[in-house]
């Protein structure tokens, strides 16, 4: 299995400028790879029953690097259901299907 990690924003309402920060952060370290289909941040809104939403970020394998940087945690790899690309190529994609083929 793959290593995605995952960096928590806090209410969405307040997440704003923190994911500015993340995709500043993540053009400067990949904005010129011409190899970064596997390189995204993919976010998700989500409420585990609470009134409030949280926005969860997850990086990509191949984004390591950045989320160690951005402090974020090692995760099992998202469900793609509900998730929102945020920034990096649509190939990305791609790397739900090769992880349900496991």
């Amino acid at each position: 299995m793959t290593r995605w990690h995952a960096l928590n924003l806090g209410d969405a309402m307040l997440a704003d400028p923190e994911l500015q920060r993340l995709e500043r952060a993540f053009e400067l370290a990949y904005g010129a790879d011409h190899d970064a289909g596997e390189k995204a941040l993919f976010l998700r809104h989500e409420s585990e029953g609470r009134l409030h939403c949280e926005v969860l970020v997850y990086f990509t394998p191949a984004t390591r690097e950045l989320a160690r940087e951005m402090h974020a945690r090692p995760c099992a790899p998202p469900a793609p259901q509900g998730l929102e690309l945020v920034k990096g190529d649509s190939a990305a994609w791609a790397l739900f299907e090769r992880e349900e083929s496991r």
